[in-house]
């Protein structure tokens, strides 16, 4: 057997090599492993491999420490853990031998050389619940797609990873894991992180006009989390749900995954038609709206129908689920109170999320709920995933508390309303004829409105085909026709990458 150690100095006192299989072991004093690691690594890394075969004997802790100039019980540490994890045996009276099938063997699968037959599986196969799940499509829950020639053009719900806070987040995470990270790794808190809680209650309440207190706050994993927890703890298979028409259809996936019945509600400039909805289903037991900033028509809804909602809410016993999405980014005017603060025991459920403000990958958002549900949410949700990340909890709460939320999204408003004028005038100057896009007042997207007549899921996959995405009006209707238009995320898009846009959706749209 060969072993060798690295030096950086004078060379290491050696023996004759010990009798054993080990082919070599390769010592570092330069590496900052400790050495009864570097030795454990070297001897696994050699049964991996192959190069110790099963069976194969080993030197003797006091041979190979000798040869190696280690204490013995260096060796015997690196020994011991391979024993432990099953790479080798011990033989009283023989010695230390590779075991016959080390956890790597075993645990690796091995390719069968006959071709096995695919299991059986069709819509049979599933349970009603599991057939609602899998018919319940979405284009906002399909995978993001991979970030190509022209960015993330033109992607709706982006927000500017170019940026992110990267090295104030980075410091806080480092110096909250310094400061605690026995009590993160211990700590399991369904309704969410009480630091937190009460930054976002402090939050909500100067800037959204929420009536709550941190005990009615629940962290959970995004907005998508928030409105199926809302589905299974108000809701029984069949009851019938309020949805704006065109709406964000990844709500009405999760209602048709829980059993629900969706009830299509036309949207015109004042919001959802309350009359209209009364009409279609007198007994709605929820009504699910984005009343700041509707999603995707980018309207407010107007005082009379927030208090016709509300109303509604009050003589018929249902609810109102309040998606508050995006209503940071308002470029005309401070952000719109939101609905839920308008009445003292408002039958509202209200939801935000800080996907659009940070990051949709930090999974983290919130729901205000009346302090007689607080209960029952905060044990959907433990039975849901038992309790949001807690690093990433602590680290936002010490985010917010130090004012760096409040400075971002400052920031961000700036930043998009920017990127949105860059957006208009790239169509303009690129787009006339093809497609009208226009500012608006609020948001992270734009519509823009194709020819009448000029089929927009069509139009959104030629822009596909040539490295756009973007998402056809049409895919968000589910009763209402009209006009179509494409979405357009900008908010992730640095000025040049929205022109490269600009430039190759006009080159789709000019097909036919």
């Amino acid at each position: 057997m060969s072993l060798t150690r690295k030096t950086s100095a004078k060379r290491p006192r050696r023996t004759s090599p010990p009798a054993g299989a080990v082919a070599a072991v390769v010592l570092d004093p330069a590496s900052s492993a400790p050495l009864h690691r570097q030795v454990y690594e070297a001897v696994r890394g050699a049964i991996v491999a192959g190069r110790l075969r099963s069976g194969s004997k080993l030197p003797s802790t006091r041979a190979l420490a000798a040869h190696l100039s280690l204490s013995r019980n260096t060796v015997l540490g690196a020994y011991a853990q391979l024993l432990s994890e099953g790479y080798l045996r011990g033989r009283i009276g023989s010695g230390t031998y590779v075991a016959d099938a080390p956890p790597e063997r075993v645990l690796l699968a091995r390719p069968s050389s006959e071709p096995q037959p695919a299991p059986s599986l069709d819509g049979a196969s599933l349970s009603r619940r599991g057939a609602l799940v899998a018919g319940a499509a979405s284009p906002f829950l399909r995978a993001t797609a991979p970030r190509g020639p022209s960015g993330w053009a033109f992607q709706v719900g982006v927000p500017a990873f170019d940026a992110f806070p990267a090295a104030a987040w980075g410091r806080l995470m480092s110096r909250r894991w310094d400061r605690s990270w026995q009590a993160l790794l211990t700590r399991c808190e369904p309704q969410g992180y009480a630091p937190l809680r009460r930054a976002i209650t402090d939050y909500l309440v100067t800037a959204r006009g929420v009536r709550c207190t941190p005990d009615e706050v629940i962290v959970v994993s995004g907005a998508q989390q928030a409105i199926s927890l809302a589905a299974e703890v108000l809701l029984d298979p069949g009851d019938p749900v309020w949805v704006e028409d065109p709406g964000y259809t990844a709500a009405r996936s999760a209602l048709i995954a829980a059993g629900a019945t969706p009830v299509p509600v036309p949207v015109d400039r004042e919001g959802l038609d309350v009359a209209t909805a009364v009409r279609r289903s007198r007994s709605a037991r929820l009504a699910v709206v984005t009343p700041a900033h509707q999603f995707p028509l980018g309207v407010t809804m107007s005082l009379e129908r927030r208090r016709a909602l509300l109303d509604w809410a009050r003589s018929s016993s249902g609810w109102v689920f309040e998606d508050d999405y995006d209503s940071e980014f308002r470029y005309a005017g401070r952000p719109l109170a939101a609905l839920q603060g308008l009445s003292p025991g408002a039958r509202v459920i209200y939801a935000g999320t800080f996907s659009k403000v940070l990051s949709p990958s930090l999974r983290l958002g919130y729901l205000v709920v009346p302090e007689g549900l607080v209960d029952a949410f905060v044990a959907a949700k433990a039975l849901a995933d038992v309790s949001s990340p807690s690093l990433e909890q602590a680290v936002l709460a010490d985010f917010m508390i130090e004012g760096h939320f409040a400075r971002h999204v400052r920031r961000m408003r700036v930043l998009y309303e920017r990127r949105q004028a860059a957006l208009v005038a790239a169509a303009e100057r690129e787009l006339s004829g093809l497609i009208e896009v226009g500012p608006a007042p609020a948001g992270m997207h734009l519509l823009g409105w194709l020819p009448t007549g000029r089929a927009d899921g069509a139009a959104a996959e030629r822009a596909a085909a040539s490295g756009v995405r973007c998402v056809a009006l049409s895919e968000l209707r589910a009763r209402s026709a009209g006009r179509g238009a494409l979405l357009l995320g900008y908010a992730a898009l640095p000025e040049d990458e929205i022109s490269e846009g600009v430039r190759r959706l006009k080159a789709a749209l000019r097909q036919r």
